[in-house]
């Protein structure tokens, strides 16, 4: 199984986008759901039991330092050596952040997305 990565921030009915990758690819759950939200995301998103830890991240730091926060919560997290990751939410900014991160990390990422047929790799 894989580990999710995704952002959960701004943009008109992403956090939709967000909720139905929950479920994984094929209808597997992934093995463990990394989220990067805001304190509004942290205290208003629901997990419903679900494998899934919300990182509260401060999207108004510079892009270094925003690099650097992802990379430091997220590198005692992820446990293998790829990740599942997706940009529907959020900004430009935090994309590009999180993607520096996970480099910096050695983490290999597959880019993953809800379709009309399910979750899919993309």
């Amino acid at each position: 199984m894989t580990e999710l990565v995704a952002c959960l921030s701004t943009g008109k009915g992403t956090w939709g986008h967000v909720s139905r990758l929950l479920e994984g690819m094929d209808g597997q759950p992934w093995e463990k759901i990394f989220l990067l939200t805001n304190d509004y995301g942290k205290q208003n998103f629901k997990t419903e039991g679900k494998p899934i830890e919300l990182i509260e991240i401060h999207d108004t730091l510079g892009l270094e330092e925003l690099r650097d926060e992802i990379r430091e919560k997220l590198k005692d997290k992820i446990k293998g050596m790829e990740v599942a990751v997706n940009f529907v939410s959020g900004s430009g900014w935090e994309h590009l952040a999180l993607m520096s991160a996970l480099i910096q990390l050695g983490v290999a990422c597959r880019f993953v997305g809800v379709t009309k047929d399910g979750v899919k790799e993309l």
